[in-house]
């Protein structure tokens, strides 16, 4: 089989989605609308006129080189990563370049590895890990193995940096599995400080409620206010408007926005976006003062617990650095998400395959000069 590649509508890309089990947010229409500064275009592969994949594609110009763009298609595409891959990807590379792509850049949505909640925390104590990758007993996914050799052996590029985040998608997350599970199961494997958090919140009385579009400028006052305590770039409030009404009027419940009050005063808010049986904590803000209160754990057992309710497959906390070593600022990131009784997970990463290779040899040049 060798499908055919050809634009479809915003509709037909939308109802594919819906009959999967689970596809990346990143990969329904709605978030090409989203990311405005970049030209969205969801296309199809058609066998027989019958829709047997689809995905989200983003351009972006060149800088100086307007005529040319990059074309990324970020967690995708939705197609058979098990089949052959130069059948999918060969017809979508050959209909990219004819409408001036110099480069694709995608990022399969396939695992390579994952660790167990205790394997991460006796990586942790060991001096002797300083990474994800250096703890025995991993499990490796056979499947994302072999696309990143089918990748390679096709003349695809990998993009991922030594930290695992890249200009991108992070390669690193880390995950709650919900499959088959009750509150109390999920809760149970949870570390004593988390369970304890939890009572903490509910013993001060913190209050976690739905918040509505016209609650996002008191959850962006909160998140600048993260962002400069933690030293990070926040994103505009008009992203996250822009992202709240798309999301919502693709369908009702693929955004949330929830806040935790304690006395009346915000203490912490978090986003959450589900699509099927996948959600995923997006954002998350946190008042400094009242900490003691744990009005970020009370956020996160109300979405872990709707994302339960819903029927999800998995509670996605994202991305995490593989670092291990104590001193590396970031392993405080994995070591908070370690609580949750997860795992952490290492996908296959982000590709670029070089159309023009004189055009993507400058823009490599720029990207770096920039520092990505």
């Amino acid at each position: 089989m060798t499908p055919v590649v050809a634009p479809i509508s915003d509709a037909e890309h939308l109802a594919f989605v819906r009959a999967r089990r689970s596809v990346n947010f990143a990969q329904t229409p709605a978030w090409g609308r989203v990311k405005t500064e970049w030209r969205a275009e969801s296309l199809g592969w058609l066998d027989g006129g019958r829709l047997v994949g689809a995905g989200l594609v983003l351009h972006r110009p060149v800088p100086g080189l307007s005529r040319f763009t990059l074309a990324y298609v970020p967690w995708g595409p939705d197609i058979d990563w098990a089949g052959d891959i130069g059948a999918w990807l060969d017809p979508l590379a050959a209909y990219l370049r004819a409408r001036g792509a110099f480069a694709i850049r995608l990022c399969p949505p396939l695992r390579t590895h994952t660790w167990n909640a205790a394997r991460v925390k006796d990586g942790l104590a060991d001096p002797g890990v300083r990474r994800l990758t250096g703890i025995p007993d991993g499990h490796v996914d056979p499947a994302g193995a072999a696309v990143s050799r089918r990748l390679r052996a096709a003349g695809w590029l990998p993009q991922n940096p030594e930290d695992g985040f890249g200009a991108g998608q992070p390669q690193f997350t880390f995950e709650v599995p919900l499959a088959g599970r009750s509150e109390d199961d999920v809760l149970k494997a949870m570390n004593q400080q988390w369970r304890r958090n939890i009572k903490k919140a509910v013993k001060a009385g913190v209050e976690v409620t739905a918040g509505a579009a016209s609650d996002l400028a008191a959850f962006h006052e909160l998140y600048a206010h993260t962002a400069a305590r933690d030293g990070f770039t926040p994103r505009p409030l008009a992203y996250f408007e822009t992202m709240f009404g798309e999301l919502s009027a693709e369908d009702p419940g693929r955004i949330a926005l929830y806040l935790a009050r304690h006395e009346g005063e915000l203490v912490a808010a978090a986003i959450l976006v589900r699509v099927g049986a996948h959600a995923w904590y997006a954002y998350g803000a946190s008042s400094t003062a009242r900490r003691e209160v744990r009005g970020s754990h009370a956020c996160q057992w109300a979405m872990i617990r709707d994302a339960l309710a819903a029927g999800c497959d998995v509670y996605d906390l994202r991305g995490i650095t593989p670092t291990l070593d104590s001193a590396d600022p970031h392993a405080g990131l994995i070591r908070f998400k370690v609580g949750t009784g997860g795992r952490a997970v290492r996908y296959v990463g982000e590709w670029d395959l070089p159309l023009r290779p004189l055009v993507y040899r400058a823009f490599d040049l720029y990207m770096r000069r920039r520092g990505r």
